[in-house]
């Protein structure tokens, strides 16, 4: 009984309480506990298609009374709206047809050494050197070991459609003219007009009264924020497509605002739709902030 007893004792000593996650397993204090890093400020989105103002959208997508059904908007298909939800508005007005289209993505982080928000910034800066904005990091590396479901959806900031109201990608006929300098509110240096970029007989060579084109960063909007401008001419048609991208803690918001017309020589108005795309976006910020 006694020899039972102390091969008991034994066994519990080697299979007791004094094992704990390896330090590979996260972060860990000078103490040796293990933590996690800080969640995201945010915990679900607005509504994507409830998100903008009556006032807002009439500015936008000019042409429709309150009552106009075209100011409800289209629904992103989505599978969970506390992950990612978007929602896309068409009109016709007299300059000719205009798409807002609206996307917003919360980061969640699953790497518990990486904190939301850095998840967040490394997506967005990824959208940041896509769209050739100055200053944005040539190689963004993702944080070691993350592995967030969404990043797959990452877009450049400039479309990932198909459909009229993206910029049609490398593949796609199509010219696209950038100015060279800045609007407002941009940091860092802005990129000049490179001697390979592509040329077209149908496209228009710049804007006459307004030359503020080119990619650039934003101040004053959300963390992290840049606006594109693009200006496409294809065989249907031209249109000039306006991407405003910014970041608020670990949610990303991507606005595509663009002007299509069957007029080659008519080309939409750069700063008009900038200025809309950023008061939109700065609407957006405030209601994050809510």
């Amino acid at each position: 009984m006694l020899i039972s007893v102390l091969a008991a004792a034994g066994l519990s000593g080697c299979t007791g309480s004094d094992s704990r996650p390896s330090g590979d397993d996260g972060a860990s204090d000078d103490s040796g506990h293990q933590v996690s890093a800080e969640p995201g400020r945010y915990r679900s989105l607005p509504e994507a298609c409830g998100a903008v103002s009556m006032k807002t959208l009439q500015t936008l997508l000019p042409g429709g009374d309150e009552d106009n059904k075209a100011y409800e908007g289209q629904a992103a298909l989505t599978y969970d709206i506390d992950r990612r939800d978007g929602c896309r508005w068409k009109m016709e007005t007299p300059d000719g047809t205009r798409y807002l289209t609206l996307d917003f993505e919360r980061v969640v982080s699953y790497d518990p050494a990486v904190s939301d928000d850095d998840r967040a910034q490394d997506l967005y800066e990824k959208k940041a050197v896509a769209a050739h904005v100055p200053d944005a990091p040539s190689t963004p590396s993702a944080p070691s070991g993350s592995s967030d479901a969404s990043e797959g959806s990452a877009d450049d900031g400039g479309g990932d459609d198909a459909v009229p109201g993206s910029t049609p990608s490398s593949g796609e006929s199509g010219s696209s003219e950038r100015g060279s300098e800045g609007k407002k509110g941009g940091k860092g240096t802005n990129a000049p007009k490179s001697d390979e970029s592509p040329q077209s007989d149908e496209s228009a060579t710049s804007d006459e009264e307004f030359d503020g084109t080119a990619p650039r960063r934003l101040d004053d909007l959300g963390d992290d924020a840049f606006l594109n401008d693009q200006l496409i001419t294809k065989d249907s048609g031209i249109h000039r497509d306006i991407t405003v991208v910014f970041r608020s803690s670990n949610v990303i918001a991507t606005i595509r605002y663009n002007q299509w017309s069957t007029d080659k020589t008519s080309i939409p108005d750069s700063e008009e739709l900038q200025e809309n795309a950023e008061d939109l976006a700065q609407e957006l910020t405030d209601r994050l902030n809510e």
